[in-house]
């Protein structure tokens, strides 16, 4: 019997039925696998990686290359590489030492010089003005990081660093936990001056989701739940700030318009970012939340790949940078201002009257919660239901139902419906 033919580092072997070649292929795999697992427990043992691949780690062996073979006498037929594997889970160190320079000292497991310029950017131990954030996230290509800052006492082993960062960066979006799991991070870094304690216990939450010790405290990833991490901002702040206001801020939202905010201080922009994808409770999307970015060149061109966005940002130089908003907020000023470009799409009507109304009313009222003004907003059943009625009378066709994947802007005649049902056209459902 034969069958496929493959390749491999130039030899050609034909799969014949044989039970004793199958079995010495059998004991290759094995071997492999064996080579693979001692050579990432030495890189382990080694700290590969602790600077970077691009900066000395040792390299990794490039993966085997096949092609396949149909039959005898067929050519060959090569088969795509696979892309290159992205590893966005990783715990760093960057210190700052007595002569006030600034280092990047630990990494596990690796990461890119990119990576590594942004997050030293992020780092409020290079900046000049010397003020120092404790805990500071944010997004960059769906990649979350969470930089905890704290201040070396004299009685800690780290003798000449006056301050350090711990950088973790992570798949989701859930700044109390990361908060709560550097600080401890911190707490050991402290007392050892050494990352060994804190790779050990990065290990085991990244593992088993959880550490323990009784000296710096103890760490449960299920204690953290991303409900209430979405939850945790304040709705009724908002709206006590911006008034009747907010309703641009919906509908931008509703719209996947470009959101910026600006306010001189960071804990401020990010408190405020963070809360606005609430208002539209239905998506539950906080990747469009990139609360802390620079007027940089690999951070715009990050952002203009989304569609729509909220974007914090600390530089007063954003508000003359048109070309990044369709809706700028100034905190500091308690300002809403529409980009002429999306002046028209932005055009208010009755219908953003009694949303806004709506929503200021249920956040006035001191016996709701956060949760309860988010429930009022209109979303999704009244929304669409109001969207069906739009469709249905204007189109004659069906519109969106429960259970349909088909949107209302799906295409040109549903979308002019879409359009008029936000500016508050005509009048309501019967």
């Amino acid at each position: 019997m034969v069958g496929v033919s493959w390749r491999r580092g130039g030899a050609c072997e034909r799969i014949v039925g044989s039970g004793a070649l199958r079995r010495r292929r059998r004991r290759r795999r094995r071997r492999r696998k064996m080579a693979a697992a001692e050579a990432a427990d030495t890189q382990l043992m080694l700290g590969v990686g602790l600077i970077g691949e691009d900066e000395g780690a040792l390299p990794r062996s490039p993966a085997p290359q096949f092609g396949l073979r149909l039959g005898p006498g067929w050519p060959l037929l090569p088969r795509s590489p696979a892309p290159p594997a992205v590893r966005s889970d990783h715990l760093s160190t960057v210190e700052k030492d007595t002569n006030g320079e600034v280092l990047w000292v630990w990494c596990y497991p690796s990461t890119t010089a990119t990576l590594r310029n942004l997050l030293l950017r992020k780092c409020c131990l290079t900046d000049e003005n010397k003020l120092l954030h404790p805990f500071v996230f944010g997004q960059y290509r769906r990649t979350w990081f969470y930089i905890t800052t704290v201040e070396v006492p004299d009685s800690s082993v780290l003798i000449k660093v006056t301050h350090f960062s711990i950088v973790l960066t992570a798949k989701d979006f859930n700044p109390e936990k990361y908060a709560a799991f550097t600080r401890i991070l911190c707490r050991m870094y402290l007392k050892h001056g050494s990352p060994v304690k804190m790779m050990e216990s990065y290990i085991a939450v990244l593992t088993k989701g959880i550490c323990q010790s009784e000296e710096n405290g103890s760490f449960l990833s299920k204690d953290f739940d991303a409900r209430k991490a979405y939850l945790a901002g304040s709705i009724k702040d908002i709206v006590s700030q911006f008034g009747m206001e907010t309703v641009i801020l919906h509908t931008a939202l509703m719209l996947k318009k470009r959101i910026v905010v600006y306010h001189p201080k960071i804990e401020a922009v990010q408190e405020f970012t963070r809360t606005l994808p609430a208002l539209v409770w239905h998506r539950q999307d906080w990747t469009i939340l990139h609360s802390y970015v620079h007027l940089s060149a690999e951070e715009l061109e990050a952002l203009r790949m989304c569609p729509g966005y909220i974007a914090g940002f600390v530089d007063l130089e954003v508000s003359n940078r048109s070309d990044l908003y369709d809706v700028f907020v100034n905190l500091a000023d308690r300002e809403i201002t529409i980009a002429p470009l999306a002046k028209e799409a932005m055009t208010m009507g009755k219908l953003h009257k009694e949303i806004g109304q709506l929503i200021v009313q249920s956040a006035e009222d001191p016996e709701k919660s956060d949760g309860q003004v988010i429930q009022v907003t209109p979303q999704s059943p009244d929304l669409l239901r109001v969207v069906q009625w739009w469709c249905r009378a204007a189109c004659g066709r069906t519109a969106w139902g429960a259970g349909s994947r088909e949107k209302p802007w799906a295409d040109a005649g549903t979308r002019v419906c879409w359009v008029a049902l936000v500016r508050g056209a005509g009048r309501g459902p019967p």
